[in-house]
């Protein structure tokens, strides 16, 4: 049942216009910053050939382009998730979906794959470009596959947030506003972890940033990804515990 609810999140999300602007505007600005930043590269390249350890193409181009990346899908994420739940609230197919013999459990996994699916499509889409050097140069796969995992799971993140934020709300625009957010508080409480206070360590370990550049820099350690599938799982097991109050009886 999971697979069936997630087929038709991912086939629904295709059927609207919204999700093709955001493929289409996404890809045009990613491949802007991405020929400005190679454009950059060449006319640095010269002065670094003869330079001990020098940036290569990993650091000049992708990493940067991996780094915007997770910025404008800060923005976007929100406007894809934010129908999953409260528009089917407002239009009340959602209550026909919990009085049916699928669990909550379910009915929650299934629109976060559908909606993860998007994101992977999208994140598929993204690395075709630095893939795309590979033609012409050598590059620091190690770092390349630490960026893409570290944006994989930045997506994961914002997905289940998301679908979070929509499951409170029987309002679209509302649920959007809202993830929005909460993403932004979760993007830059890092600056808070700057001040030196005593709850700092705090802030830095519960910001999306801070362990995203860890992983942009090739540096996997595995307390990165235990962050963000516990971020994962807490969202998720809210959207269940909201959809379960929903259903029952007052």
């Amino acid at each position: 049942m999971i697979r069936v609810i997630a087929a038709r999140e991912l086939k629904t999300l295709f059927l609207s216009p919204l999700a093709w602007s955001i493929l289409g505007v996404v890809q045009l600005l990613l491949a802007y910053l991405f020929l400005s930043q190679i454009d950059l590269f060449m006319t640095y390249a010269p002065q670094l050939a003869g330079r001990p350890n020098a940036p290569g193409v990993t650091d000049i181009v992708i990493t940067p382009l991996l780094g915007n990346t997770g910025v404008i899908l800060l923005l976007i994420a929100p406007l894809i998730t934010m129908r999953a739940l409260s528009e089917e609230s407002r239009s009340r197919t959602l209550n026909l979906l919990m009085s049916s013999p699928v669990s909550m459990t379910e009915i929650v996994l299934g629109k976060y794959l559908g909606l993860l699916g998007f994101f992977l499509i999208l994140l598929a889409m993204i690395s075709l470009m630095p893939l795309s050097l590979m033609a012409g140069t050598e590059l620091d796969t190690g770092k390349l596959a630490s960026g893409l995992l570290g944006l994989a799971l930045l997506l994961a993140a914002f997905t289940a947030a998301g679908l979070f934020m929509s499951s409170l709300t029987d309002q679209p625009t509302v649920a959007a506003v809202s993830s929005f957010g909460l993403l932004l508080l979760l993007w830059i409480i890092d600056w808070a972890g700057n001040s030196g206070a005593g709850v700092s360590e705090l802030f830095r370990y519960l910001s999306l940033v801070r362990h995203y550049e860890s992983l942009l820099k090739g540096l996997f350690d595995s307390s990165d990804v235990v962050y963000y599938l516990l971020f994962i799982l807490t969202f998720l097991v809210l959207t269940v515990q909201r959809l379960d109050a929903r259903r029952m009886p007052h």
